[in-house]
């Protein structure tokens, strides 16, 4: 699993607590700073919604990819709406943990949005997974993957 989320509680959309260990076991993993105010943030995360859908939850087998979102929003009730409104069906880091200060930092997060990828060491794969996206759609995984170190069931 990204150790970097070993100990610490993630929640899927619907606030059920999920143990990070299993849930991002053998996978890439994009963490996703973002915000609901930010503009361009609510740009990107529709597309970054249809590159996770047709990795994911359209491809057969699924691909190995998860993304935890890290809100910068000002408080939970804006984290929630910006959540369940504009995201993924994918993590995210309560927006009362404070572990995310941390991550900003480990990670040199200084504007959002910013999409880092990462190994399951938590080793920075790329930290212009925005712009590859945007770029190079879909191809961009298979780049990741072949960096990330993990069992490839990935067939796209």
């Amino acid at each position: 699993m990204v150790e970097v989320f070993i100990g610490r509680t993630l929640l899927n959309k619907d606030g059920d607590v999920i143990d990070p260990e299993a849930a991002l076991r053998n996978k890439v993993v994009g963490i996703y700073f973002s915000a609901g105010w930010c503009p361009p943030c609510r740009d990107f995360t529709p597309i970054l919604c249809d590159f996770y859908t047709e990795l994911v939850e359209e491809a057969d087998p699924p691909a190995q990819f998860e993304i935890v979102f890290i809100s910068s929003d000002k408080s939970t009730e804006d984290m929630v709406e910006y959540y369940h409104n504009m995201h993924g069906d994918w993590l995210a880091l309560p927006w009362t943990d404070q572990y995310k200060h941390d991550l900003k930092k480990r990670y040199n997060i200084t504007a959002v949005p910013k999409l880092v990828i990462v190994k399951e060491n938590g080793q920075v794969i790329t930290d212009k997974g925005r712009k590859q996206i945007r770029d190079q759609g879909l191809a961009c995984f298979r780049n990741w993957l072949e960096v990330a170190e993990v069992f490839q069931n990935f067939k796209g």
